[in-house]
């Protein structure tokens, strides 16, 4: 079993910046590629960031030079830091491993 955990969500104005957390635990025996999702009312769940075993990031184009994601792989974290927030980035923020998904934390970006 792996059990991830997100906090760091709120309500913020337009422009403004929030930090993602993502605590990994469980049955984690190596380093593991992890990723944010995102998920709005009446929408499709949208691919926002990636980190590969390797370091390797991706992102989605929508949040592209706005987000950054990283990790520290000693306390088993990925993190995700928001800039120049937009009320189109409302939403709840999962992460995921190895098909297991965390519970969520809600962003509200106001205008």
């Amino acid at each position: 079993q792996v059990q991830l955990v997100e906090s760091g969500g709120g309500l913020v104005q337009t422009g403004g910046s929030l930090r993602l957390s993502c605590a990994a635990s469980g049955s984690i025996f190596s380093i593991n590629a992890m990723a944010w999702y995102r998920q709005a009312p009446g929408k499709q769940r949208e691919f926002v960031a990636a980190m590969t075993t390797s370091g390797a990031t991706n992102y989605g184009d929508s949040v592209k030079g706005r987000f950054t994601v990283s990790r520290d792989n000693v306390k088993n974290m990925v993190y995700l830091q928001m800039n120049n927030l937009k009320p189109e980035d409302t939403a709840v923020y999962l992460c995921q491993m190895k098909g297991y998904w965390g519970q969520g934390t809600q962003v509200t970006v106001s205008s």
